[in-house]
């Protein structure tokens, strides 16, 4: 059995971020975030391989894509990181199923540290087919099309919420409470490692239940900007997006594969 683990670097405990900024404004606090979402991943790891699997890949997303202390994961780990590749471009059907360490909530959500939508500074949400998704959905839909469902999730509770929303029955770990961007109620991070390699195992028994996840076509895709003048240039012709208002685009795509 194979396994992918898609690590961002929010979503772990006792990760809140700089004081009305990111993450990466925060060098104490990414440089914590980093080795807390590799242990994360770590346990998710052992979690999998004693429940069998045969390959493990981490993929660390998080901005440039090399975020995590490789070598304090588990050497029987396969890695995959940088950027300018498609998203999930090691992935194929040969995959039992997609695992979420240290994602977030979507972009407009109340109460969640560090919640956005692949860009802080430039989304306010994101709309496909008139529903508001952020990157667990979308990453999961691009998954889909491989045919790989998600099987598990650990973050904060808004995140898992939204997770339970779009993937009915999925396992998952709650990392910390939030109580705003840059605050959270959180659990010991020693705590959560024990909680994630058990609840990975459970993941993997409970696959046989799991569905790939996927949007209806054609997408029908809508993004509100939080600047007039991104969106300015998400019109431009080479671009091909068209106005609704001032801060608000939107394109139509025949599948997932056509946008991302």
């Amino acid at each position: 059995m194979k396994f992918v683990i898609a690590v961002d670097c929010e979503g772990p405990a006792g990760v809140v971020g700089a004081p009305g900024g990111s993450l990466n404004a925060a060098p104490a606090q990414y440089e914590y975030a980093r080795r807390q979402a590799t242990a994360e991943a770590a346990a998710a790891a052992r979690g999998l391989f004693a429940a069998g699997a045969t390959q493990v890949v981490v993929w660390d997303n998080h901005g440039g894509g090399v975020n995590l202390v490789y070598d304090e994961l588990d050497e029987r780990c396969d890695i995959f990181n940088g950027v300018h590749a498609r998203r999930f471009a090691m992935l194929d059907r040969d995959f039992a199923g997609l695992l979420f360490i240290g994602y977030h909530a979507r972009d407009n959500t109340v109460a969640a540290p560090l919640a956005h939508s692949f860009n802080s500074t430039v989304y306010q949400w994101i709309k496909v087919n008139g529903r508001e998704v952020g990157e667990l959905a979308i990453d999961a839909a691009i998954a889909g099309t491989h045919g790989v469902p998600p099987l598990f999730v650990a973050s904060d509770d808004k995140a898992v919420a939204e997770a339970r929303e779009f993937f009915p029955g999925i396992t998952t770990v709650t990392t910390k409470i939030g109580y705003s961007w840059n605050a959270a109620l959180s659990k010991h991070p020693r705590r959560v490692l024990k909680e994630i390699e058990t609840a990975a195992q459970t993941a993997v028994a409970n696959r046989a239940t799991a569905k790939s996840f996927a949007f209806n076509s054609p997408l029908e895709v809508e993004i509100r900007h939080k600047r007039i003048d991104t969106a300015d240039e998400a019109c431009l012709p080479v671009n091909g997006w068209t106005r609704v208002d001032a801060y608000t685009v939107k394109r139509t795509f025949r599948s997932i594969a056509d946008w991302l």
